[in-house]
């Protein structure tokens, strides 16, 4: 399964989110069925690691995602955008074959 990567963008921003959070808490990214598209990316903060848990890390930075996820998120890129419509992660993700205007929706 083909890694995930986080931007240096992304990892900034969530070091300044977890600054207001408990120490040891991490962002978990995961996928969920629905959405308009067939799945969706849900974003948690957490401090409960689970052992099968994908711990990615950059700049001080975690992000965990859990393997059944995994199997739909390999080789994406999880990067943090700021434009006109507002701030966001973003998520480039390979195996998606659509993705709704959302951003957080899409089928595989």
């Amino acid at each position: 399964m083909a890694d995930i990567t986080l931007t240096p963008r992304a990892a900034k921003r969530i070091n300044e989110i977890m600054g207001s959070e408990p120490p040891g808490s991490s962002l978990r990214i995961s996928v969920n069925g629905g959405g308009c598209s067939g799945f969706s990316y849900a974003f948690d903060i957490t401090s409960a690691r689970e052992g099968d848990d994908i711990v990615i890390e950059r700049d001080g930075a975690t992000v965990l995602v859990d393997p059944v996820s995994l199997e739909y998120m390999g080789g994406a890129t999880i990067d943090f955008v700021n434009d006109l419509i507002g701030q966001s992660f973003k998520i480039e993700n390979p195996l998606a074959t659509a993705s709704c205007g959302c951003g957080t929706s899409f089928a595989i």
